[in-house]
């Protein structure tokens, strides 16, 4: 029926025909003869309907009627028939089994257009793009009709496999064939757009005269897939001059646009423009608006539309977890994480991962294991959870289980890698991260400049410069330390915690971009090596520049004063430290301006600023304290800070220790014995000191550099 009404739609409708047939039928009491095209018609629909394998076809309603209606057609020699053959592929395909369909249309001796045109939207309707377009090399050789559904199923395709090439094929074909329609040249605009040729792309869209709203959408949203958003913006605002408003998927690659160009005042003209002109905002909508807004650093409008939306599905409720755990909110990552309202909402890998990364952060042991244990019953145990389960164990300062993750995990990537080694640099276990560094190598694993920072930490905590230069080597070659801030930055604390403050400066002086870290690491390189004057004066340019300091600056610049004797410079500091950037000192903030005081002779002013600290002072602070008390013999002064430190912190093994340095350096052994004495008393222990030495495997392990820790 459904064919034969399509047939009565092809008949033309002409007024004076009806009315002459009419006219003759009343006179002549016979029926007039039918139109030539109307004959035609009937003769096709009454040859199609005649047949009694196409009936039987027509009657099948799954896949087990078909195919027993198909053995049976087999059996009796009715399979042959060219429409036969196009309803079975139809049939096959219709019910999920597009191969059997093929199958068919192999045995068909010589497929007319239809029934390869039929083989083809079935391959595009099953996304089975990469059939589609050899389907379609091989009509070449046997059919040579095309029309436009064929070139925009076939461009279609092509755009989704990026083929290019074949993609200019059909272009070809398209402009020898004329008069292709909107979809066509469409298609056109995707496919170049999709693989890369945006100039072609922008080419064929300029010929097109007359541009629906889903030709100016392919535009858009090929310069936004291409990395030119701003140039996509700009298309925006010549489409609404020239035809009027966009549609959902027009705006929501807007979107897209201002979150790549952190763009937050179009962003937010966009979000407007939805809601002024009555858009209705659906899932993808909501989530880009999400997006660009947590990307934007907008947290608070972002849990506004998450807030005001019904339409939080899993892909929003992820999206503002990831948007908390990336600005670094981790606290309100894990509370909308466990919020009661979305418990219906399960995870995916990608929302377990997150939440994962905010444990981490936030050091949430806890949190992160009932995590894994959910990710485990899900699942959700694919490389990007494992990854973050080993970043979140490493930064609970559990290396073993970060170890066993790793060593359980069989698909390790570079990330894998550089999260245990990263987290055996930060637990302290540099030698271990080194050696880990050397097995991935080994493995064949290149490594990125995110591997190569906590490396390079590793090699600074240890004072292995050789090792380090190596990696600055590697670095240069493989482009990382030109393109990579961290991995610059990582280097130049490098060489300045080792000594080498003019390669340092190289280093400093050959970064293209620079952040308050950069800086901070320079500074407190000069200060390392005594070189006061030249911590101050990078302190001056970093002002010139208009970049604000940071407390770690501060603290090194307290520092280098401390070690040069410059009382003045050291306390203007650490004033402006207060007044001007309002930062409340730390604890390293005073241990540094006691030392200063201490080390120029000025004791009695360094107790006195101890007196009237705010916060109670550590052994850190006393023993720099002492140190000046032992440097200008004024142990009076020495014996009343030990006495105040022992009456606050009578089982603390540090102040024993410190009392038995300032008697021994005065010579008073018995003094030092009796302390000793009361230490074994108490139970209290100090600990150990111990030095590490690098040593050159291939000269028979001789010493190259040594440091002694206390």
């Amino acid at each position: 029926m459904k064919l034969i009404s399509n047939l009565h739609k092809q008949i033309p409708r002409n007024p004076l025909l009806q009315l002459r047939t009419l006219t003759h039928f009343i006179y002549n009491k016979r029926p007039p003869p039918d139109p030539p095209e109307l004959s035609q018609a009937k003769a096709s629909t009454q040859s199609v309907l005649s047949n009694p394998a196409f009936n039987l076809l027509v009657m099948c309603r799954n896949i087990d009627s078909l195919r027993k209606v198909h053995s049976l057609l087999v059996v009796h020699g009715l399979s042959n028939d060219l429409v036969c053959h196009t309803k079975l592929i139809s049939l096959y395909a219709s019910f999920g089994h597009v191969n059997c369909a093929r199958l068919v249309f192999d045995e068909m001796p010589s497929p007319d257009f239809y029934s390869s045109k039929v083989m083809l939207r079935w391959y595009f309707m099953h996304n089975v793009y990469e059939e589609v377009v050899g389907l379609f090399r091989r009509m070449r050789m046997w059919v040579r009709e095309r029309d436009n559904v064929v070139y925009s199923i076939v461009l279609k395709a092509c755009s989704e496999v990026r083929d290019v090439n074949e993609g200019r094929k059909v272009h070809c074909e398209i402009v020898k064939a004329g008069s292709p329609d909107g979809f066509v040249l469409t298609g056109l605009v995707d496919v170049y757009a999709k693989c890369g040729w945006i100039e072609w792309s922008r080419g064929v869209f300029d010929g097109i005269v007359e541009r629906s709203v889903v030709c100016w959408t392919s535009m858009i949203v090929g310069y936004v897939q291409n990395e030119c958003p701003q140039d996509g913006l700009v298309l925006f605002n010549r489409m609404r001059e020239e035809m009027g408003e966009g549609n959902q998927f027009t705006l929501g690659t807007l979107l897209t646009a201002c979150t790549k160009l952190r763009a937050l005042h179009q962003g937010k003209w966009v979000h407007g423009y939805l809601i002024k002109n009555g858009i209705e905002v659906n899932s993808v909508l909501v989530t880009s608006l999400l997006d660009m807004y947590v990307k934007c650093g907008d947290l608070r409008d972002a849990r506004s539309i998450f807030d005001e939306h019904s339409i939080i599905d899993l892909v929003s409720w992820t999206a503002m977890i990831v948007g908390y755990t990336q600005s670094g909110c981790p606290l309100e990552a894990l509370k909308l994480f466990t919020d009661k309202r979305w418990v219906g909402l399960l995870p995916n890998s990608i929302t377990t991962a997150s939440v994962l990364s905010s444990c981490a952060q936030s050091g949430h042991l806890n949190m992160g294991r009932s995590v894994h244990g959910l990710g485990i019953k899900l699942g959700l145990e694919n490389s990007t959870v494992r990854n973050a389960l080993v970043d979140m164990y490493a930064k609970c300062h559990m290396i073993s289980d970060a170890r066993y993750i790793f060593d359980t995990t069989l698909d390790k990537n570079v990330i894998t890698w550089s999260s245990i080694i990263c987290g055996y640099s930060q637990n302290g276990s540099a030698y271990e991260a080194l050696q880990l560094f050397h097995q991935m190598r080994s493995e064949s694993f290149s490594p990125d400049a995110f591997t190569l920072v906590s490396v390079l930490s590793a090699c600074a905590s240890l004072g292995f410069l050789q090792v380090g230069s190596s990696l600055h080597a590697y670095s240069i070659k493989d482009g990382i330390l030109t393109s990579n801030l961290y991995a610059g930055t990582a280097l130049l604390n490098l060489y300045a915690k080792c000594g080498d403050a003019e390669s340092a400066r190289l280093v400093f002086d050959g970064m293209k971009e620079k952040n308050t870290i950069t800086w901070s690491a320079m500074i407190g390189g000069y200060g390392i090596q005594g070189d006061s004057r030249g911590s101050v004066e990078l302190f001056s340019d970093m002002l010139k520049k208009r970049l604000e300091p940071n407390e770690v600056i501060f603290t090194t610049l307290l520092s280098a004063c401390s070690h040069t004797g410059m009382v003045a410079e050291g306390l203007k500091y650490f004033n402006s430290l207060c007044q001007d950037y309002n930062f409340v000192p730390s604890m390293k903030h005073y241990a540094c301006m006691v030392d200063l005081l201490a080390r120029a002779g000025k004791l009695e002013e360094a107790l006195e600023f101890i007196e009237k600290m705010p916060v109670r002072p550590d052994v850190n602070l006393f023993g720099a304290f002492l140190h000046g008390c032992g440097l200008y013999s004024r142990f009076d002064l020495g014996e009343v800070a030990i006495r105040r430190l022992l009456e606050l912190h009578p089982y603390e093994a540090c102040y024993y220790v410190l009392m038995c340095n300032l008697y021994a350096s005065d010579g008073r052994w018995s003094q030092v014995n009796q302390v000793r004495e009361l230490m074994k008393q108490r139970g209290l222990s100090k600990s150990q000191a111990y030095s590490q030495v690098q040593m050159d495997f291939r000269n028979g392990f001789t010493p190259v550099e040594g440091a002694c820790v206390a």
